[in-house]
């Protein structure tokens, strides 16, 4: 099943303006965050720039994140030095940049050995062949975390490392397993709302000038003997030619299908699946005591339990992956996430009931052969080919936390084919609504009054949690006498009409999934979908018969790909997808 494409609200009118005038310097096809920040990259330089996407904005492999923005500590066992010191450059950078959505996670480590590891780690660095799992001891990660600290040159953004033995682990998170012998406790940082900090990233592009332009559900279909890259609006069907100077191709792991469909068949892409669940367990998440809880499980996976949102994620797997079908999570993988969780918090029961919210996605990994998932570069490279006349340039790899840096490379290598200069760079540029934001709660309290509009400061602070600065501009917008939603009193109507209007909506779950987090903190009944689909009804253009063909279709998709049913109405929440 696909994320099917509701009814033309007032963000077509932005696919009218590339159909009315089909030519930019640089297309860009796929709107994760790598094609986005490479947007906003040339936007910036002043590049005439389209960014296209076959579904919504942040919808694909960068909606299946683990929220996390990290330096990547296991890197430094596959040898990728130049990738770690840069992640972790890029996520202290990132904490500066964009803190309304990035902030230092405390990550705490259960070490079950002492010297465990020291000889087939260095094996594993050598051949990239794992053989039989074998858990990393207490040397091995002490060693591995100097250098994890040596790369964060600032000095500032996170704390160094610190080590604990047993007792004193167990005084401060008494649910950890009492058969571990010491911890590590290292920071990176979390983020919370990976899909609004896209926005953000993108609405700083569109904020350059008419020059960039963006859209949403349109596809790359083909391609003509010229170069022109052949497009199909997905809402209504047309398809129309589109030519540029320079088409790159940031499609993550269907990069090699885009690359196919122009009939320029590669093969440089050999992702892999990575599942979470999303659980309702205030026990598990008291013990993990704010902390992400990180370690290596007995197959030699890497997976995490993370606080957040006041729910507790948990993933996740690493499993060879076909583009071309769809990612769900399995049940045979939450029966992985239970082990591990027992692995780690043996005294905590979970079940299926407790889980709001299940996600997969495929990761653009390039390909790798007989190399185990696990062992896979996550570093990045772009190879340059051609369609027809028209120089084509393909991502392959990267990932959330070096967006930045690596739209920079890839913005760099396309000026160098148009024969331009940088101009502006984006190395310590705030992001979106990260920009003047509020260290402290003296600054807060006096931003909220000076911010506040016609709302109360509680609301103007609530608003400032989730969009940043950016919130003042909503605020200005906001009546006294909002109308809140009986389903999710924290979102108002006119909130929601706001997001629909000016965040090129098109489906329901455009706001349930990627405008709001409704659908990943478990609060997608059918109530809250009636609710949020009538809201937004108006500004899209909606009649009743069209919101309620987008509530159920909302309600199938939510089903099908996230295990949720009691969407529907009448329903129960689900134990399996």
């Amino acid at each position: 099943m696909q994320d099917q494409v509701g009814n033309p609200g007032t963000a077509r009118a932005t696919v009218d303006a590339v159909r009315a005038t089909p030519r930019a310097d640089v297309l860009i096809i796929g709107a994760g965050i790598n094609g986005i920040a490479t947007f906003r990259d040339l936007a910036l330089q002043g590049v005439n720039v389209t960014l296209i996407e076959r579904n919504d904005f942040c919808s694909g492999a960068s909606a299946a994140s683990s929220h996390m923005i990290h330096g990547g500590i296991r890197y430094l066992e596959n040898g990728e030095f130049r990738l770690v010191q840069e992640s972790v450059q890029e996520r202290n950078s990132l904490i500066k940049i964009a803190p309304h959505y990035v902030k230092p996670l405390p990550t705490t480590v259960p070490i079950f050995s002492t010297f465990s590891g020291m000889v087939s780690a260095p094996m594993r660095f050598l051949t990239h062949k794992q053989g039989k799992p074998k858990e990393r001891g207490a040397a091995l990660i002490k060693m591995g975390l100097i250098m994890y600290d040596s790369f964060s040159r600032d000095g500032g953004s996170v704390p160094r490392h610190r080590f604990l033995g047993k007792k004193k682990t167990l005084a401060e998170l008494p649910q950890l397993n009492p058969g571990l012998k010491y911890t590590a406790t290292y920071f990176d940082a979390s983020m919370h709302d990976p899909e609004r900090l896209a926005l953000d990233v993108m609405h700083d592009g569109l904020a350059a000038g008419p020059h960039a332009r963006v859209a949403n559900y349109v596809e790359a279909v083909g391609s003509t003997e010229s170069g022109a890259i052949t497009l199909r609006d997905r809402v209504t069907g047309e398809e129309f030619d589109f030519t540029a100077d320079v088409v790159v191709n940031t499609s993550g792991p269907w990069t090699d299908l885009t690359n196919g469909a122009f009939g320029t068949p590669t093969t440089y892409m050999g992702g892999t699946k990575g599942s979470h669940i999303v659980l309702e367990n205030d026990e598990l998440l008291a013990a993990t005591g704010g902390r992400e809880i990180f370690f290596e499980h007995n197959d030699g996976r890497i997976v995490l339990i993370y606080p957040l949102k006041g729910k507790v994620m948990v993933g996740t797997t690493d499993i060879n992956a076909d583009p071309r079908e769809a990612a769900v999570c399995t049940e045979e993988e939450v029966d992985y996430f239970f082990d591990l969780v027992k692995h780690v918090f043996p005294k905590i029961s979970v079940d299926r009931s407790q889980i709001i919210y299940r996600f997969s996605g495929i990761r653009p990994l390039p390909g790798h052969g007989d190399t185990q998932p696990g062992f896979v570069s996550r570093d990045y490279r772009i190879v340059e080919t051609a369609v027809g006349k028209t120089p084509l340039l393909s991502l392959v790899g990267g990932k959330w936390t070096t967006f930045r840096a690596l739209a920079e490379h890839l913005a760099g290598d396309v000026l160098k084919v148009l024969g331009r200069e940088r101009t502006v760079s984006t190395a310590g540029m705030a992001i979106g609504g990260g920009k003047d934001y509020p260290r402290d709660d003296a600054a807060r309290a006096r931003w909220v009054s000076a911010n506040r509009g016609l709302v109360t400061d509680k609301r103007a602070d609530a608003l400032l949690e989730r969009y940043g600065t950016r919130a003042a501009a909503l605020i200005a917008q906001l009546p006294a006498d909002e109308h809140v939603l009986a389903s999710a009193p924290d979102y108002s109507v006119e909130e929601l009409a706001i997001l629909a209007t000016e965040e090129r909506v098109v489906t329901l779950l455009d706001v349930l999934q990627r405008r709001t987090s409704l659908a990943f903190t478990g609060r997608s009944s059918h109530a809250v979908l009636v609710d949020v689909a009538e809201a937004i009804a108006p500004a899209l253009g909606w009649d009743t018969e069209a919101t309620e063909r987008e509530v159920a279709r909302a309600a199938e998709y939510l089903s099908w790909a996230h295990g949720i049913t009691d969407s529907r109405a009448g329903g129960k929440k689900s134990v399996s997808a």
